[in-house]
Formats: structure tokens, sequence, C-alpha cells
């Protein structure tokens, strides 16, 4: 499956776009830049224009939506980008332990649960998470 564009939008909302090099936690081995696109290819200075964003956005979400297809479950459309968006957030080892025995059902709520930066609850993290239950969830 491809992520949609709703699941694009989501994962937009939530991510924003900086054309400009930053580490979100000065302990960060790399830098990001556009939505959320980290790595060594991404250097200190690194400006890049907003077409270079949404090109960067597009392969990454290759590798993401490759994640969620290989966990071998058929999904909806709206349980593919709520999970794309997830795991576009917090990796593919967090979607394995999301997803490991779990009915969907269990999925929505655990979804939830993932809503902490260093032990500590951020609001952000509770409107995206609840935004990604709700998708989930939604027929």
């Amino acid at each position: 499956m491809k992520v949609s564009d709703n699941g694009i939008a989501l994962i937009k909302k939530y991510e924003g776009c900086r054309l400009e090099a930053y580490k979100p936690v000065s302990t960060e081995k790399y830098y990001t830049i556009g939505y959320g696109h980290y790595g060594v290819d991404v250097s200190k200075d690194m400006k890049i224009t907003a077409a270079y964003a949404e090109a960067l956005l597009r392969l990454d979400l290759d590798k993401f939506c490759g994640y969620v297809n290989n966990l071998g479950r058929t999904w909806t459309q709206n349980q593919f980008d709520a999970l794309v968006s997830f795991t576009y957030n917090c990796g593919a080892a967090n979607l394995k332990r999301l997803v490991a025995n779990r009915t969907n059902a269990q999925i929505a709520n655990a979804i939830l649960l993932y809503n902490k930066a260093g032990g500590k609850v951020l609001k952000g993290l509770q409107r995206r998470r609840a935004e990604e239950r709700e998708l989930f969830l939604k027929v």
C-alpha cells in the first residue's frame, strides 16, 4: 500500500517544515531538515527549498510505508495512513511493539501510550497520537 494524501497531510501537520538544518535535541547524532528528514545526508548549515523538502518527504515515506507493509497484515487505507504517521514519528521498532500480538482495537488504544519524550508526556505528542488513533478507527 501507499500512504494517501490524508496520511501525508497528517504527517506534515505535526512534523512542520523547516528549510534550514537543525537538531531538535542537542545530543542528536544527525541534523534534521524539511518534514523531519534526518540522517547523514543533512549537514549543519544546510538549506533547502520547499520543493526539495517535499521530495525528501516522498522518499522517506517510501521507507516508512515499507515498514508498515512488511508487517504482513491487511489494513484499511485509514489504518495504514495512521500507522505510517506513527512510524514516521516513532520508528520501525516502536511500530513492531505497537502491533505485536494485538487486535486492531488494542492497537488503536495502544497508540495513545506513545505520547512521551524523555519520560515526560508532551501535549503535541498527545494531540498527534489522538489524531492517529481517530484516523485508525475511521471507517
